[in-house]
This record gives structure tokens, sequence and C-alpha cells, in this order.
């Protein structure tokens, strides 16, 4: 069981960075000789593919609005990336989790990560400026990052923050909720009230006494 705190780790951090969790580990294995990282990870195509696809998340995940989207494509992707490295790590250990159950709990991990960081963009994004984007994705690429090393050397001290993290952020996206509804609210009332500015006025006529 001891390769359970890693999945775990990696399976939070794949919620909010696939890409890097990938690139990290892979780079970790072939270079700073983790044992526990599987080979198929540390293969050039795969960190080569792992940068670029890292390098546009980057990207994205700091413009407004864009990194909602980039979100609701990665719905998908990052529970299973989640998912397949769990199922990895649980291979390249034989007599610990099983693979079925290291890829149930990689991707049940990164979904409901993936869940609480989309909320939370969702929420930012109804503020009008960019500052408050890029400072959030900064901070979810360096905890992903500070994490994902943590748990090479210290796996159950990286486990034990990421479910920590995990609890904080539905906290936060339980008060986002309120406030989503408030910014949808406003856009149909701006809505509305353009449309009843468009409709043409009735005429009206004085009548001379």
């Amino acid at each position: 069981m001891g390769i359970v705190p890693l999945i775990f780790t990696s399976g939070w951090a794949s919620g909010i960075n696939a890409y890097a969790v990938v690139l990290l580990l892979g780079l970790f294995g072939r270079f700073g000789g983790a044992e526990s990282v599987p080979p198929v990870l540390e293969r050039t195509d795969v960190l080569i593919a792992a940068t670029v696809l890292f390098l546009c998340e980057a990207v994205a995940d700091k413009i407004p609005y864009v990194d909602s989207v980039w979100d609701v494509i990665h719905t998908v992707i990052r529970p299973i990336a989640g998912a397949t490295v769990g199922a990895l790590l649980a291979s390249h250990d034989p007599g610990s989790l099983g693979e079925v159950a290291a890829g149930a709990v990689g991707g049940t991990t990164a979904l409901v990560s993936h869940g609480i960081k989309a909320s939370l963009r969702m929420a930012v994004n109804t503020s009008p400026e960019p500052a408050s984007n890029i400072v959030l994705s900064m901070a979810e690429d360096l905890s992903v990052a500070g994490l994902v090393t943590l748990a090479i050397f210290h796996p159950w001290i990286a486990a034990s923050l990421a479910a920590t993290l995990l609890a904080i952020g539905a906290v936060l996206v339980w008060f986002a909720v309120s406030r989503i509804r408030r910014f949808v609210q406003r856009r149909r009332e701006r809505k509305a009230a353009r449309a009843a500015a468009r409709q043409p006025q009735p005429a009206t006529y004085r009548v001379s006494p």
C-alpha cells in the first residue's frame, strides 16, 4: 500500500494539470532516479508531448473565459490521465494496490479536483480583470509542482496536503456557487434590458382642445 499516497496525490494533481504531472514524474524517473516512476513515463516521446501540451495549457489557463473552455475540454482528459497514471504506478509496484483499484483512485480524485478547479475558475471569470486568472493559474502550477515533487520523497505528507487542498477547494466552491448564480442572473437581466430597449416605443399624440 506504499504506492497509494503517490497515486492519490498524482490523481489530485492530474485534475489540476495532467500534463505537468506526466512531465514531472517522467523527469524524476529519468533524471532523478525515482524508482516508483514506471519507465513508460520516462520515454522521450512522452516527455516531449507532455512538455508541448503543458506549455499550451500554461497559456490557455491564464486567459479569462479561455481557461473555462479549456476546462470543459479536459473534463474527460484529466480524469482519464489520473486513472492512467494511477494504474501505471500500481503496475510498476507489484504486490501493492491492484491496477483497477489504483485507476479508480487516481481517476476519481482527478475528477473531483478538476470539478473544483473548473468551478472556481468560473467564479473568478465573473471579475473583469485578468490578473486574478494569472495569479490563480500560477498558484495551481506551483501547487502541482510542489506536491508531485514532495510525493516522490514524502508521499504520505504530500497525500495529506492534497486531501487538505481538496477539502478547502470544496468549501470555496460552496461559496463560489452563489457568486456564479448572481453573475448568470445579471447577464439575464442585461439581455432583457437590451431586448426591451430595441423594441419600438408606441407613438403618442397630443389632442388639441
